[in-house]
C-alpha cells in the first residue's frame, strides 16, 4: 500500500495519499484471445425473466444475475451439480447492496459500455461494471470463467481476470501487489474480513483485511521474496510462485498436477481466512461437474487457530478432535450463539476497586496466547506478582504470564486470543467484583507468652514494622497521586481542547515517543506544520508514523485540533489510522499507523519502476472513490481542513473567503495529473521552461491536441488520456463552483457521464 502522511501535503493531497493504493507489478498477459460465443452490443440480461445470464461455450462458467439476500448481485459462477447448486467466483461492486428493482437490467449498450441501470424513484440509475473508459465492440465469458471486453481490435480492454475477489482460476495470476479478499459470509459475498496479498517484497502473505502492512498482523506467509513475484495457478493444478521477470519459480505451494484438460480448478480464500486450492472433476456419466475436492490448505488442523480474529472479539480459539471452535473469555458470552465469529460481551456491569481495597474476582486459564498488543510489558519474576500488577491498575482487565517471565497486561476487547499447549503461560480475566458483605470465616491466631519481657519485644517488632510499613505506604501513595495527577491533567487538558471528544485514541507521553522515535532520527517527511519520524511502539513490536508538530502558533493548534476531529473519527480499510496522540505542554505529536511501503510520491517519482498506464488508471480511480467515501458516505461529510504544500493548496486559501469540499476537488486535480503524467507539479529541472509548471504544460499540449507529450513514448489509452486529462484541468479551476463533485469526478473516470471541454484555469498564462 502507498500512502502519505497527514499535512505533509495539501489538505486532500492528504487525504489521497492517506488511502491504500495498490498499484500492481503485472506482467505481460495476452491480450488477443479466440471468442467463440461473442455476446453483440444492445444485449441485455434481467434478474427475474430471462436471459438473466450469458454461459460459456461448455456451461460450466455464466456470467449475469445471481441471488444473494432479498435481491440479485451480479458475478461469475461455477455452475454446479444443477443450476441450484453454484459457486460465485466473482463479483462485481460486490460491496454494493443487492439490486431488487423488477426494472433492472445489465447492458452492455450501443456505445460499448457495460452498466449496471436501476430505476429507483422513476429515475435510472447507471453504475459502472467494467472500469475502462473506452469503448466495447463484443464480449466474451469463456470456459476459463473469464468475461471479457473487446474492441474493435479483437483486443482485450477489460477483463474479470485482472480484477479477482476472492478467488483465482486455471490460468489465472495474482500479481505483484494483487489481493484477494474473502467474502463476508457463504451466502453474502461482499468484503469480508480476510486478505491474501502478493508483496512487493515477493512474501504472499494472509492477513486481516482492516490491516496496513505489518508483519505483526500476518498469520501465515510463503516465506518468499524477491522482485516482481506473482502468484499462478496454472493449467494443470499446480498452485505456484514465480518471478515475472525470469519466469523462474520460486515456491510450489502445491505439488500434486492433474493432466485432466476437464477438471476445473480454483484456489480461494474462505470466509474464516484460509487459503484453499479445490478441484471440481468433471462426471462423464451425468455430463457435470462433481463436488469440490481439498487439494490443498494454507492452515490445517490446530493451525487454524492462528488465523487472526477467527473468534470475533473477547473469545478465544480452541481445538476439539483437531477441530477448531470458539470460547467466550472468562467473564464474557456471546453475542449470539448461532454466529460465533461476532464475539463476546462483558457478562457483568460492576467492576472492583483497583489498588488498595481491592475487591475483584479473577479467572486464571493456563496454557493460552494473546497475539494483541499488551499497554504494559514488564519483566516479573512470578505469576503471583503479574496478578498482582493488573489488580493494582484500574487500566488491566486481562494479564499474561508469559514462559519467558514477563507480565503483559491488556484492556478489552481482546482480538486475536488462542490456546496453545505448546506454551507455559498463565492468563488472568477480571470477572466482576466481590460484595464487600460477603464474610470470609477466619480463625483467629491463638497466641500464648511465657514473660511480660516476651510481650515487650515483640510489641516493639510489630510497632516498628508497622511504622516502616507506614512510612513506604505513604512515599508510595505520594508517588502514584503524583503520576495519576499528572495522567489526569493530560486527560483534562485535552478535554478543555476538545481533543477527544467522541474519540478512542491512546495517549502517550512526550518520553515515550521520544524512546519510540530514537530521538526522532528517522525522519519520513516533512509538511509546512510539522516532521513525521517513524518509530517502534511496544519493544519493537508495532512500528508507528509519529508526526511533531512545529511552530506551533495558533495555525499549528488548528492544524493539531483538526487532524484529531477529521482522522480520528474515520474508520476505513484503505485510510491511515490515528492510533493516539500527545498533548502534553506546548509539544503537539500525533501517532499513525506506519505504512511499510512508502508513499504515493515514492512510487510515481522515486521507485525504479513506474506503475504502468493501467495501473495508474486504477491508482486514480480508487483514489477518487476514497474521497467520495469521506465527502458523501461518511456520515459526518469530511474534509480535512489541513493544510500543506504549496502548489496543490485552492486558490481560496490564499484570499479571505470559505473553504468547502471544493478545495479537495482542486488537490485531487493536481495530484490526477501527476499521476497522469508521472512527474511532480513543479520541475525546475525541465528542459523546456513551459514544462516546468505541470498543470501550464498539460494544458497547452491538450488545447494544441499533443497530449502524447505529457506520456513521452509510453503506449496508452489515447481516449482514456484525454479524458483523464479533462477531469484534471476542470477540477484546477480557480473558481470552486466550476470544479466538479466528487461523485461527479468518479462518474467522468468509469466513463459513465460524457466530459465537455475544460476552459483554461486562470492561474494558466496563455
Amino acid at each position: 500500500m502507498v500512502v502519505c502522511y497527514p499535512s505533509l501535503m495539501a489538505s486532500t493531497y492528504t487525504v489521497f495519499f492517506l488511502l491504500s493504493i495498490s498499484f500492481t507489478c503485472r506482467g505481460a498477459q495476452p491480450q488477443h484471445m479466440q471468442c467463440s460465443h461473442p455476446i453483440s452490443l444492445s444485449s441485455s440480461l434481467h434478474p427475474t425473466s430471462l436471459p438473466s445470464s450469458w454461459s460459456s461455450p461448455s456451461g460450466q462458467f455464466a456470467f449475469g444475475f445471481y441471488p444473494e439476500g432479498n435481491g440479485f448481485m451480479v458475478g461469475i459462477w461455477l455452475v454446479g451439480i444443477d443450476h441450484n447448486n453454484f459457486k460465485v467466483v466473482w463479483t462485481a461492486n460486490r460491496d454494493d447492496p443487492p439490486v431488487t428493482s423488477n426494472a433492472t437490467t445489465l447492458d452492455l449498450t450501443k456505445s460499448g459500455k457495460l452498466l449496471l441501470k436501476t430505476d429507483e424513484q422513476g429515475k435510472e440509475k447507471p453504475i459502472s461494471i467494467s472500469t475502462t473508459s473506452d469503448s466495447a465492440s463484443f464480449a466474451c465469458m469463456s470456459d476459463s470463467g473469464n468475461f471479457a471486453l473487446y474492441n474493435k481490435n479483437d483486443s482485450i480492454i477489460w477483463e474479470t481476470f485482472r480484477y479477482p475477489t476472492d478467488t483465482i482460476l486455471k490460468g489465472q495470476i495474482l500479481p505483484c501487489g494483487g489481493q484477494l479478499f474473502s467474502s463476508t459470509s457463504e451466502t453474502n459475498h461482499s468484503t469480508g474480513r480476510y486478505r491474501l496479498k502478493m508483496q512487493y517484497d515477493g512474501n504472499l502473505v494472509l492477513e486481516l483485511a482492516n490491516t496496513v502492512d505489518d508483519a505483526s498482523e500476518v498469520y501465515w506467509e510463503s516465506e518468499t521474496g524477491g522482485d516482481r513475484n506473482r502468484l499462478v495457478l496454472n493449467d494443470t493444478g499446480l498452485l505456484q510462485i514465480i518471478n515475472s521477470t525470469s519466469m523462474e519459480s520460486i515456491k510450489n505451494l502445491t505439488s500434486l498436477e492433474s493432466n485432466n484438460s476437464k477438471t476445473i480448478y480454483r484456489a480461494t480464500l474462505n470466509v474464516d481466512g484460509v487459503f484453499r486450492l479445490y478441484s471440481h472433476a468433471f462426471d462423464n456419466t451425468t455430463g457435470k461437474l462433481k463436488a469440490s475436492e481439498t487439494q490443498w490448505s494454507a492452515l490445517e488442523g490446530k493451525d487454524i487457530c492462528k488465523v487472526n480474529g477467527f473468534c470475533g472479539f473477547n473469545s478465544f480459539c480452541t481445538l476439539n478432535d483437531d477441530k477448531p471452535y470458539c470460547a467466550c473469555l472468562p467473564g464474557t458470552d456471546f453475542v449470539d450463539a448461532n454466529h460465533e465469529s461476532l464475539g463476546c460481551v462483558r457478562n457483568f456491569t460492576e467492576v472492583g476497586r483497583c489498588g488498595g481495597g481491592n475487591n475483584n474476582i479473577t479467572t486464571t486459564l493456563k496454557m493460552m496466547w494473546i497475539e494483541d498488543i499488551p499497554f504494559t510489558s514488564e519483566p516479573t519474576s512470578t505469576k503471583e506478582e503479574c496478578l498482582q500488577s493488573c489488580l493494582e491498575d484500574c487500566n488491566c482487565e486481562a494479564a499474561l504470564f508469559t514462559d519467558s517471565d514477563y507480565c503483559q497486561r491488556y484492556k478489552l476487547p481482546l482480538r486475536y486470543v488462542r490456546r496453545d499447549t505448546s506454551t507455559d503461560t498463565v492468563a488472568f480475566f477480571k470477572v466482576g467484583k466481590r460484595s464487600w458483605n460477603e464474610t470470609i470465616p477466619v480463625k483467629p491466631p491463638v497466641i500464648r507468652f511465657k514473660s511480660k519481657k516476651v510481650i515487650v519485644q515483640i510489641l516493639v517488632l510489630i510497632l516498628a514494622s508497622t511504622a516502616f510499613s507506614c512510612l513506604g505506604l505513604g512515599i508510595s501513595g505520594v508517588y502514584m497521586f503524583k503520576i495519576r495527577v499528572l495522567r489526569y491533567k493530560k486527560l483534562k487538558e485535552s478535554e478543555i481542547l476538545g481533543l477527544t471528544k467522541g474519540l478512542t485514541l491512546n495517549l502517550f507521553s512526550y518520553d515515550e515517543l521520544r524512546r519510540a522515535t530514537n530521538g526522532f532520527k528517522d525522519e519520513l517527511g516533512k509538511g509546512s506544520f510539522g516532521t513525521v519520524y517513524k518509530g517502534a511502539l511496544y519493544k519493537g513490536k508495532k512500528f508507528v508514523a509519529v508526526k511533531r508538530l512545529e511552530k506551533l502558533v495558533e495555525e499549528g493548534e488548528r492544524e493539531f485540533r483538526a487532524e484529531m476531529q477529521a482522522i480520528g473519527r474515520t474508520h476505513h480499510k484503505n485510510l491511515v489510522q490515528l492510533i493516539g496522540y500527545c498533548a502534553e505542554g506546548s509539544k503537539r505529536l500525533l501517532v499513525y499507523e506506519y505504512m511499510s511501503n512508502g508513499s504515493l510520491a515514492d512510487v510515481l517519482f522515486k521507485g525504479v519502476r513506474r506503475p504502468d498506464w493501467d495501473e495508474r488508471v486504477r491508482i486514480a480511480l480508487d483514489v477518487a472513490r476514497g474521497i467520495l467515501y469521506l465527502h458523501e458516505e461518511y456520515q459526518t461529510r469530511t474534509f480535512t481542513m489541513v493544510r500543506g504544500t504549496r502548489g496543490y493548496l485552492a486558490p481560496e486559501w490564499q484570499k479571505n473567503t470559505p473553504i468547502s469540499v471544493k478545495a479537495d476537488v482542486y488537490s485531487y486535480g493536481m495530484v490526477l495529473l501527476e499521476i497522469v503524467c508521472c512527474r511532480r507539479n513543479m520541475d525546475v529541472n525541465a528542459s523546456i521552461p513551459e514544462e516546468i509548471v505541470l498543470s501550464t504544460w498539460v494544458y497547452k499540449c491538450f488545447v494544441a491536441r499533443e497530449l502524447q507529450k505529457i506520456v513521452g513514448s509510453e503506449e496508452v489509452e489515447k481516449r482514456t488520456l484525454e479524458n483523464m486529462v479533462k477531469v484534471g484541468l476542470w477540477c484546477i479551476q480557480d473558481e470552486p463552483f466550476l470544479r466538479p463533485s466528487m461523485k461527479s469526478v468518479v462518474l467522468m473516470l468509469e466513463g459513465i457521464t460524457d466530459i465537455s471541454v475544460p476552459p483554461c484555469p486562470t492561474n494558466i498564462p496563455m
